[in-house]
């Protein structure tokens, strides 16, 4: 799929979107840095860059972990309307403006859940998000075996983690490596989407769920983060 913003967008999607950016930039909570004229390329571009990963498209659910300011996960939900997209994030302020935001601009596929991911995983679907997505999308939220920890066991078995991330770094390439079996996350493919993405750097990391959710996981929530599998900084 393209993902020039002229072809992938309809008029009304682009004033949806649109839409979001200018609530972004009238909020007082400080939910992102960037609200000015650049938002357009470092909010929705980059986000749009998802969409060179196929299984997005396949994707009946995505969850988006650490939404923030509501991106990729807006993005994604306008583009792909038939696609139930779950923005997650554990600060109501950032949670609650992704709500307000996805009703203005009439995204009705968008959901904002304020949780941890190892909460949601913990409990099964319909209400819970264990083994329950196609897909989990972070935008430069963690390592990435922090990433893929988390993402393991919200992911259906074949589902992918995409992780946009900024400049390669071999050392945390290679401790994701050390920790995949350990996760069932298997490394896949990096995309270097950075000339059309908001950051010159930006590369997409493909991993995905290679087997059944470890009997580990979830850890305790934050120990992802203070102790990431495959060892490196942070353990």
């Amino acid at each position: 799929m393209t993902t020039d913003p002229a072809a992938v967008f309809s008029d009304a999607q682009r004033r949806s979107l649109q839409t979001v950016l200018d609530l972004l930039a009238a909020e007082r909570a400080s939910v992102s840095s960037v609200v000015d004229e650049r938002a357009w390329k470092v909010h929705v571009e980059d986000s749009l860059t998802g969409l060179d990963v196929p299984e997005l498209e396949r994707a009946s659910r995505i969850a988006d972990l650490g939404a923030g300011a509501g991106f990729p996960g807006l993005v994604l939900a306008v583009s792909l309307p038939d696609v139930q997209v779950d923005l997650i994030d554990s600060i109501g302020k950032k949670t609650a403006f992704i709500a307000h935001a996805a009703a203005e601009a009439g995204i009705p596929n968008a959901h904002a859940i304020t949780a941890r991911a190892e909460d949601i995983a913990r409990q099964e679907p319909p209400a819970g998000g264990r083994e329950a997505y196609d897909v989990v999308a972070a935008r430069a939220v963690g390592r990435l075996s922090t990433l893929a920890e988390l993402a393991s066991p919200l992911l259906q078995q074949g589902g992918v983690l995409v992780a946009w991330k900024g400049r390669r770094d071999a050392e945390e390439e290679a401790q994701m490596a050390r920790a995949a079996e350990s996760l069932a996350m298997t490394p896949e493919q990096i995309l270097d989407v950075g000339h059309r993405a908001g950051s010159e750097h930006r590369h997409l990391h493909v991993l995905r769920k290679a087997g059944p959710t470890p009997a580990n996981l979830p850890r305790k929530a934050g120990m992802a983060k203070k102790r990431p599998a495959g060892g490196g900084r942070g353990s």
